[in-house]
């Protein structure tokens, strides 16, 4: 039965009040000011305890809990908001001309109403957002969209750590805070190797990155990308406006809001060209990525009487530093082969100096956009880092073209093992279809040992090379005959190395199930759907014997990753390979809750749950029926057993009515629990 907010004890109040202050505190202190003041492991319990009290008195469970940044089922569809006051674009320059000429309009349209001081910003690249607070609490993000409305991006934007549920200090009723989502480079060199490793094209930049993750409608995949935000205006709906745009920075961060990293004050223009001068070479130390700098006037009866045109202030322009392009020769084209077999042309340049690193080397994605580039061994090269992060050649200089160039043809062999290559049904990648080939070997085996999968410590690329090149080993299961003796033989393969390696490959064995199918290197299977199908199929074997249908049922598995791991298990060799790897001891199970004791009516049942039901959250819910032997999934099809539904199911009750699903009420499911029917 619900607890009814007036049977919750005062002191319980008190606890569960004070644990969610002293967790967004640490949650600042953490992700904001990087000077965190508690362990993770005493931080956690903190977590933990929080849970407990909204677990035992759900009437506490309040939407800016720290409990609820990443909470209910996936979107089915981001809703458009009208923004109360419109999120305009600023106008752009690209020089001290056009920021003086700026600097002159706004001095003119005061008409001696004061000289104009300006406050000088990082223009962060990212995602413009809106987040509404009403009495301090969160209750909406908001993408800019055209400015006057947006996408309602909510459950995605809790999820970032840094954001605060609840403002600090004294806020006024309503305040719509103005900022940047925006990843950091660290984050993207993160998501760009899981990316690569499923066989998708890395994310070009930080920025491409952000509005991709916040277009997800999984707000707990969204979680999983370390997003970060920062405020840099405000609008006060109610109550009184800061003076000055210098203490609306002030008061944004008095109210815990992150507000932009770097910002001056600026007397005259050309203290705010020193500022800009500064930041073009310094932009490349940091972490996250910018484009340019915001300069703004700030004092605000001053904006009042520049007003705005249409679409941007007349108090505000953008000075934007130019992308920084190189020019190199072309010495080579070599094409690499990857662990699935993808071939990619890559440029071998003469090292350039750009964007604050040496470039020797840049991918040419694939040989259709070679082709349309017209790049030749031998040109000179335009090269630039695509969001300062990604080495790529932009095109060739023509009348540096030296007579001899001649168009790379693509090959038709693989350049390792002389297979023939095919081009993939519906993409442009050319394809080795050899799985005994040498550097897909070698690539999968890396994988295999690499940190995210059964975390091999010491076998790396080197090893690798020399394992695959001596023919000691040609597979996974071969990892698994080594002896110390094999390892010896290798060149700067010590004694202790050896015993050292034997070791690791031994604990390896242990790794969970999700591990192992993460390192089994299945196109289109990363780390995330590994432990998707890992928690819902619990063995090895269950999911090997699958069809494609009850797979294609799983949450976030689609019909190309379906067919992608039904075509690798009905392979005899990988078949005969798994129970290789079986009959070594690699254990074959991912670690489960123990089921509860009692009856277990919904064994073997297909469970979809939809709509907010009373007595459960959406994880205690799943949990619960694990628990009863049932299998939680979020898609309704025809192999769903039963639809759970609460109040205000979404389209998933219109679906299971279509298909004659048997659809639940929550006291239903409660009497199926306990055994009636």
């Amino acid at each position: 039965m619900t607890e009814q907010k007036d049977d919750i004890p005062a002191e319980v109040r008190q606890r569960c009040d004070l644990l969610r202050s002293e967790i967004e505190r640490h949650n600042r202190l953490y992700y904001v000011e990087a000077e965190p003041d508690i362990s993770d492991e005493a931080f956690d319990a903190l977590m933990r305890e929080l849970q407990d009290i909204e677990a035992q008195y759900p009437a506490l469970r309040a939407p800016d809990s720290p409990t609820q940044r990443v909470g209910g089922e996936p979107i089915e569809e981001f809703e458009t908001v009208e923004h109360t006051v419109p999120m305009r674009s600023i106008d752009n320059t690209y020089n001290a001309a056009e920021l003086r000429a700026f600097d002159e309009r706004v001095r003119r349209g005061l008409a001696g109403n004061g000289t104009p001081e300006y406050v000088v910003e990082l223009k962060i690249d990212g995602v413009a957002i809106s987040v509404r607070y009403e009495q301090g609490v969160m209750t909406r993000a908001a993408t800019r969209g055209d400015g006057l409305r947006g996408d309602n991006v909510t459950a995605n934007v809790r999820t970032i750590r840094m954001l605060p549920m609840r403002l600090e200090a004294s806020p006024p009723p309503v305040v719509e805070a103005r900022g940047e989502v925006y990843m950091k480079r660290a984050e993207l060199d993160r998501l760009n190797r899981i990316r690569e490793e499923e066989g998708q094209s890395p994310f070009a930049n930080p920025r491409n990155a952000t509005a991709g993750t916040l277009k997800l409608l999984a707000p707990k995949l969204v979680a999983k990308r370390r997003l970060n935000i920062a405020f840099y205006d405000m609008a006060v709906l109610e109550g009184e406006e800061p003076g000055s745009h210098w203490d609306t920075l002030k008061a944004l961060e008095a109210y815990g809001l992150p507000s932009n990293p770097f910002y001056n004050r600026c007397k005259t223009i050309d203290d705010v060209l020193e500022v800009c001068n500064e930041w073009a070479d310094k932009r490349h130390g940091l972490d996250f990525q910018i484009d340019g700098l915001v300069i703004k006037v700030n004092a605000t009866a001053q904006r009042r009487r520049l007003g705005a045109t249409s679409k941007s202030p007349r108090w505000a322009i953008a000075y934007k530093y130019p992308a920084e392009v190189a020019q190199t020769k072309l010495l080579n084209i070599t094409v690499q082969v990857g662990k699935t077999g993808t071939l990619t042309p890559v440029a071998e340049m003469e090292p350039v100096f750009i964007a604050g690193t040496v470039v020797k080397r840049a991918t040419l994605h694939n040989f259709e956009d070679l082709e349309k580039k017209d790049v030749r061994i031998g040109d000179t090269v335009e090269i630039e880092k695509a969001g300062e992060v990604i080495p790529q050649v932009l095109r060739y200089v023509p009348d540096k073209r030296p007579p001899e160039a001649k168009p790379f043809v693509a090959p038709a062999h693989c350049p390792v093992c002389h297979s023939e290559v095919k081009k993939d049904p519906d993409g442009v990648y050319l394809r080795c279809l050899n799985p005994a080939c040498l550097a897909q070997i070698k690539g999968r085996l890396e994988h295999f040992a690499s940190r995210n999968a059964m975390d091999i410590e010491g076998l790396g690329t080197a090893i690798v090379e020399q394992l695959v090149n001596s023919g000691l080993v040609k597979d996974f299961a071969d990892i698994y005959d080594l002896d110390q003796k094999s390892l010896e033989s290798l060149e700067r393969m010590g004694p202790k190395s050896a015993a050292n390696l034997i070791g690791a490959i031994q604990d390896s064995k242990m790794r969970p199930l999700s591990r192992l199918l993460n390192g089994l290197g299945i196109r289109h299977v990363g780390s995330h759907i590994a432990d998707v199908l890992a928690g819902c199929f619990g063995t090895m074997k269950a999911l090997m014997d699958t069809s494609i249908e009850d797979l294609t049922a799983v949450p976030e598995v689609g019909e190309i990753v379906a067919a992608s791991l039904h075509d690798f298990f009905n392979t005899e060799a990988n078949r005969k390979l798994m129970r290789r790897l079986q009959d070594h001891g690699l254990n074959m199970k991912e670690s489960r809750p123990e089921p509860s004791e009692g009856p277990r009516p919904f064994e073997g049942k297909t469970i979809v749950v939809t709509g907010a039901l009373e007595n459960y959250t959406r994880d205690s819910i799943q949990e619960r029926i694990k628990a009863l032997g049932g299998r939680p999934t979020s898609s309704v099809s025809t192999n769903t057993d039963y639809v759970l539904a609460g109040d205000s199911p979404g389209s998933k009750y219109a679906r299971a009515q279509q298909l004659g699903v048997r659809i639940l009420t929550e006291a239903e499911f409660e009497s199926i629990s306990q055994g009636g029917e």
